[in-house]
């Protein structure tokens, strides 16, 4: 379920401090009868390229895309709209949708690249052709103008504390497999160095895949591999840096023959990954607010836009650079791990997912169980 409206309390509640400083600065500008004479450049009427990298992650169907939709026309007093498209995984297709933009004359280009690499000729482009581009969870690169996303080594950080946390006195000797995203993807160096940092030393990581383009079939290819060379009762514990992933991990072991799970790690909150942690399939999903990442995305090319630069840079207060571009003005929306004890204060409060939604017939014991009725 998606929030009717992405300014509700949770949303409101993480990002007040936020737009009081930019109404407060905006205001500062104003008082003495100054005023940004920039944000004349555009009105309204604009329009806002999304490219967004695949369908198998299921929040971008179901609320990246929704969410930016809804925050450019409550922005623009309905007139602004946005053109949407989907590469599919596909690093061909995105970038014949990416120049289809720049054709077109796009006002701005919000775009979660499947190769950060490869996207930089079209960035190139973008920039020769006088539009604005902003990396969208995903820092590409070549001349970007601005990149939202969440601290993403911050992500792998609390994957690999919770499996940690969950071997306890027995990490030490346990052995665990490591299920990484597509090396392609620049956040997957950067989860897989935060998860680095809390597994090493700590546990016996026998087994490491990197899966293209983030396939779930690809990724239980690879377990079933684990699985017949370390022995299924052998893995403690596996690393799975998404929840698509995380969902082919655990259909290997089962399918292995396993009566009782290792802990495994996820990212996204998908919505049945949210239930196989409440039923104890899956040990834990980073919940990153997609919702407060996709609406300051769009409050952030909006500004850019319309020439709006002491909000741009009120909303991109951060930092980050990419191989080919320093100081990139950004904005790191923070995480959190989803378990079985806080899906109430996450999901259901942040109004993304309902109980209803959850609790299905299947899991509504386990529900039942953790007080989620």
């Amino acid at each position: 379920m998606i929030a009717r409206n992405p300014r509700q309390a949770a949303v409101r509640r993480i990002s007040v401090a936020l737009a009081v400083s930019v109404s407060a600065v905006s205001l500062a500008a104003c008082g003495d009868g100054g005023s940004d004479d920039s944000a004349a450049k555009k009105g309204n009427d604009i329009t806002v390229g999304l490219l967004l990298p695949d369908r198998d992650t299921a929040r971008f169907e179901k609320f990246d895309y929704p969410l930016i939709k809804q925050e450019v026309a409550s922005l623009t007093e309905n007139k602004g709209t946005v053109r949407y498209a989907n590469a599919e995984a596909s690093v061909t297709r995105q970038s014949e949708q990416f120049q289809k933009m720049i054709a077109d004359k796009v006002d701005v280009i919000l775009v979660d690249a499947l190769n950060s690499k490869t996207i930089a000729t079209d960035v190139q482009k973008a920039k020769d052709a006088g539009i604005p581009v902003i990396a969208y969870d995903r820092l590409a690169e070549g001349p970007i103008d601005a990149y939202v996303s969440h601290d993403n080594e911050l992500v792998g950080q609390v994957q690999g504390r919770a499996i940690i946390g969950e071997l306890g006195d027995k990490a030490e000797k346990s052995k665990v497999v490591m299920m990484n995203g597509d090396p392609g993807d620049p956040n997957t160096a950067r989860f897989k160095d935060g998860a680095l940092s809390e597994l090493q030393g700590q546990v016996n990581i026998v087994k490491e895949y990197d899966t293209k383009e983030w396939k779930p079939a690809i990724a239980k290819a690879n377990m079933k591999k684990a699985i017949q060379s370390v022995g299924l009762n052998n893995i403690a514990a596996v690393y799975s840096a998404n929840d698509g992933m995380a969902g082919a991990v655990i259909e290997a072991l089962q399918e292995a023959g396993a009566t009782r799970m290792p802990p495994v790690t996820g990212q996204d909150a998908n919505l049945d990954a949210v239930q196989r942690v409440v039923s104890g399939e899956q040990h834990m999903t980073v919940y990153k607010s997609f919702l407060l990442e996709a609406t300051n995305a769009a409050k952030i090319a909006v500004a850019k836009v319309q020439g709006r630069d002491i909000e741009f840079a009120a909303l991109t207060r951060q930092t980050a650079d990419s191989p080919t571009q320093k100081n990139i003005p950004s904005m790191l929306v923070p995480v959190v791990a989803l378990t079985k004890d806080n899906i109430k204060d996450t999901v259901i409060t942040d109004g993304v997912y309902t109980v209803k939604d959850i609790c299905t017939s299947k899991y509504k014991a386990d529900c039942a169980a953790i007080g989620l009725e």
